[in-house]
């Protein structure tokens, strides 16, 4: 049966056979049982016989009996992801692409991805205990970790397997694929400093969220790194958005020595400092350089175009599915580390300084003081 219609369809009128266990094996050469495990991710059977036995069966087309495997097995086969929809970047651009490339290398395994949607962090919990006592997913991908992440908590209350895309405060039983944000903050300030800024602010992300500890100790290390003393007034936090971004930038110039160039841990927040800019009559890029990170699509078109700190989102679900899998399999969550750094895609947001921090104190107060005069809010 193996070889009746190797690489042609069968003859008009007749239903191609269906390939079975044994006719892989036959073809390989192998036992049945050693296919069988192989196809259904036993750990006794090496990686390289795994893949010679899935591109055979992939030939062949062999398809199991997903039923039957799981019952087999105690496996669906199936990764699970759960979607926090009341944050205030879960329709990102970048989400398809994310789950583009979770499905991509899911698919390279036979495996298939689970999405559910939560509201509330409460809904969250209630959905990741369900799928896996309904047995939809037999391990999670964990976006958006939390230093302190209750997901996580549960998933090992449960013994279930997970995989972040992030780190969080315990590592304990924690695989995870990450972009080191805090390397990236660190050039940028390096960066600016390079160009002539001595007074480099920071405005961090979402309060709670791992990404906030380590992008803050990247500006730290930066500042150390230049020689630049650490000024607090110079630093924000809790800013997701391009309101907030604004609103901490506007503080920041309002300070006796205002800075000439600020470091924004995420892109939403970096496009709120070009209208403060515009409100005092600031050129992005000359009286004031920003920089930014996530590479969001808004940034291209921002005018100036700013510079930011891009991240392969469909990579990163490639790796978090191949990680996922080889848990699932029962590797040792410490080997499966992954970190990456971000690509800098300089724009036209930042450059040489125009003015001393002296300079653009002046200016503020001036321009601020002719908005008053004329009724304007500052």
């Amino acid at each position: 049966m193996a070889n009746a219609y190797p690489d042609n369809p069968p003859p008009k009128g007749l239903r191609r056979p269906r390939v079975t266990i044994a006719d892989v094996a036959e073809a390989l050469g192998l036992t049945k049982g050693t296919v069988s495990r192989a196809l259904n991710d036993y750990p006794d059977i090496s990686e390289s016989t795994r893949r010679r036995v899935a591109r055979q069966a992939e030939r062949m087309g062999y398809r199991p009996l997903s039923h039957a495997q799981a019952i087999r097995t105690g496996r669906t086969r199936s990764l699970g992801l759960v979607l926090q929809t009341n944050v205030h970047d879960a329709q990102r651009p970048f989400l398809a692409e994310f789950l583009a490339g979770v499905t991509q290398a899911a698919g390279i395994h036979d495996w298939s991805l689970t999405v559910a949607s939560a509201q509330s962090q409460a809904e969250m919990l209630a959905t990741l205990e369900r799928l896996a006592r309904e047995h939809k997913a037999d391990g999670f991908i964990l976006p958006r970790t939390m230093t302190d992440d209750c997901r996580i908590r549960l998933l090992r209350e449960l013994n279930v397997p997970f995989v972040l895309f992030g780190r969080t405060g315990d590592a304990t039983g924690c695989a995870w694929f990450d972009i080191l944000g805090e390397a990236a903050m660190r050039d940028a300030v390096l960066r600016l400093a390079a160009f002539g800024h001595r007074r480099i602010a920071f405005v961090n992300g979402g309060a709670g969220f791992n990404y906030a500890v380590l992008r803050e100790q990247g500006y730290l290390e930066g500042l150390e790194r230049a020689g630049l003393a650490h000024d607090p007034a110079l630093m924000r936090a809790d800013a997701v958005t391009p309101p907030d971004g604004r609103s901490a930038t506007a503080a920041l110039l309002a300070l006796p020595e205002p800075p000439t160039a600020i470091v924004f841990a995420v892109d939403m927040a970096a496009l709120g400092a070009y209208p403060a800019a515009a409100a005092l009559g600031l050129s992005i890029g000359r009286e004031l350089s920003v920089i930014g990170y996530d590479g969001v699509p808004e940034g291209a078109y921002a005018t100036p175009p700013l510079t930011t700190f891009d991240v392969d989102s469909r990579r990163a679900g490639e790796r978090l599915a191949h990680l996922l899998i080889a848990r699932i399999r029962g590797a040792d969550p410490k080997t499966l580390r992954e970190l990456e750094k971000a690509r800098l895609l300089a724009r036209a947001s930042d450059g040489p300084p125009a003015v001393t921090s002296e300079d653009l104190a002046r200016i503020v107060r001036a321009r601020r003081g002719h908005d008053n005069t004329n009724g304007r809010k500052p």
